[in-house]
């Protein structure tokens, strides 16, 4: 696994039009430059061997989205670190975990050292999959991937293409109606400042107008359309609620915006057959 050094500071940032192909490569550089920075901020609230589904705190171990997954094979794909796949593989699940940055997949080497939990991981762009066809029974991503891709279809179609018939697809993302607001998790972000209807893609670029980060939106109807478009079935919607009591702040996600705007939306599908 290779890991680029760290980026230089971005030089701008603003919703810009960018070339998709620039958009989606940011993601792997982005990743390695900022894992290690990510994991010291978010890593207390993530833990090293836990399945949590968003800022909100829900564990897959109360939600149960993915199901029973005695005897069955499942892949993680944006996995980081691979906590939530630690998790299963800590209860016997045969899991890998794919990330397309080799900077988190390393942190991941070191989570295994410090928890004693070898995890299977593999790095992979999670729009060309290097698995067979039909050779998972339930695929999942906790936040992974899609807000940071400028063709989520692509994401839809390869998860389609390696689950088996009757596969589950369950995804965390962004709710789609956080894009009007600021990424603030204070007063500040409860005031629209935004259209919910644009899809112009935050962008960070260099000096030179590089990119170096790109985050994509899509709103409710986007998502629905690119996962039936993928040929999969939706099954059902959690939006998360923010816990009574919970303090903690998660980036631009807070008790306070909580209380009032959803922050995350999980969309539970499978594949016909």
């Amino acid at each position: 696994m290779s890991v680029t050094p760290a980026q230089e500071p971005a030089a701008s940032a603003a919703y810009a039009e960018v070339p998709d192909e620039a958009g989606g490569a940011a993601a792997r550089s982005w990743w390695d430059a900022h894992a290690d920075e990510y994991l010291a901020d978010h890593g207390p609230s993530l833990g090293a061997a836990d399945f949590v589904w968003g800022p909100e705190g829900l564990r897959e171990e109360d939600a149960g989205l993915l199901g029973d997954l005695t005897g069955l094979r499942v892949l993680e794909v944006g996995a980081g670190a691979a906590q939530c796949s630690r998790w299963l593989a800590a209860r016997g699940v045969d899991v890998v975990a794919t990330d397309v940055s080799g900077g988190m997949l390393v942190a991941g080497g070191r989570l295994d050292a410090a928890t004693g939990v070898r995890t299977q991981r593999v790095q992979a762009d999670a729009r060309a999959l290097p698995f067979a066809d039909a050779s998972f029974d339930v695929v999942f991503t906790a936040f992974g991937v899609l807000p940071f891709v400028p063709d989520p279809l692509r994401v839809h179609r390869e998860v389609a293409r390696v689950l088996r018939p009757g596969g589950r697809w369950v995804f965390a993302t962004t709710h789609p109606v956080r894009w009007a607001f600021p990424d603030d998790p204070g007063e500040a972000g409860l005031t629209a400042t935004f259209s919910y209807f644009s899809r112009t893609p935050y962008v960070e670029t260099a000096a030179d107008g590089s990119v170096l980060y790109a985050e994509y939106h899509r709103t409710l109807g986007d998502l629905v359309a690119d996962v039936t478009g993928a040929g999969l079935v939706i099954d059902g919607l959690v939006e998360p609620e923010w816990p009574e009591g919970r303090d903690e702040i998660y980036a631009g996600w807070g008790p306070v915006r909580g209380a009032v705007l959803p922050g995350t939306l999980i969309m539970a599908t499978h594949k016909p057959g």
